[in-house]
């Protein structure tokens, strides 16, 4: 999967600037926000591999945006660890109902924290069983995160592997934005159709090196599908 990309959703800048010198530290990337509403604006441009969700935040609190995050199909299995200085045992189980995959509680060790995010991670790694998608030497695993063309890697964002693994699922169907924004964003996700313009441009742009860029067609006044039929 490469280098985990970081979401930190915290409104105290000094707790951010501290969670974002540990994390490049253990060579993590890292994205940030204050609050809820921007921290959905940078999930809808790029989903990232976890999110550190502070619980007490300005406007939408940290646990009612963890049941917004897995209300929607872009990102109801987006790994979420809860950061708060809450360490009932109720506010615990509170945090897991909703959704939370760990909890960790103010103040923490940056060990603890690495290890708590590794641990997470491993687990999504693992994901639910799905079939392994091959044509023409290019090979998608959904359950690793993995696509080799010729058995050469090829990275992807997160968004772009989920709009090839979704349009490689249905080889040879057209499917129009609108029908590609919910598929692959999530009908709870209000972005513009051009955003899957600019993601088949970006899935283009990989596939293009290796020779299998022209396998995503255009259908013009339609949409887009996964050729399957040689170019």
């Amino acid at each position: 999967m490469g280098i985990a990309n970081i979401l930190i959703v915290e409104d105290d800048r000094a707790i951010r600037e501290m969670l974002n010198f540990v994390l490049s530290q253990n060579n993590f990337k890292i994205t940030e926000a204050q609050d809820a509403e921007s921290a959905q604006r940078s999930i809808h441009d790029s989903v990232p591999d976890l999110v550190l969700l502070d619980w007490m935040l300005p406007g939408l609190s940290g646990i009612d945006f963890a049941k917004r995050l897995r209300g929607s199909s872009l990102t109801e299995e987006l790994p979420i660890i809860m950061i708060t200085a809450k360490g009932d045992e109720l506010d615990k189980v509170r945090g897991l109902d909703v959704g939370a995959d760990d909890y960790i509680t103010k103040p923490f060790s940056p060990r603890e924290l690495i290890a708590r995010i590794r641990a997470v991670l491993r687990r999504g790694a693992l994901g639910p069983t799905e079939r392994i998608i091959e044509y023409q030497g290019l090979a998608l695993n959904p359950n690793l995160f993995d696509l080799k063309a010729n058995g050469r890697r090829i990275e992807l964002g997160p968004t772009e592997f989920k709009l090839l693994h979704f349009l490689m699922s249905n080889p040879g169907r057209v499917f129009g934005r609108e029908k590609l924004l919910d598929r692959v964003w999530g009908v709870d996700v209000y972005v513009e159709e051009r955003t899957v313009d600019v993601s088949v441009r970006r899935l283009r742009k990989s596939l293009e090196p290796h020779g299998f860029d022209q396998l995503i067609e255009t259908i013009r006044g339609v949409g887009y599908r996964f050729s399957s039929v040689p170019q």
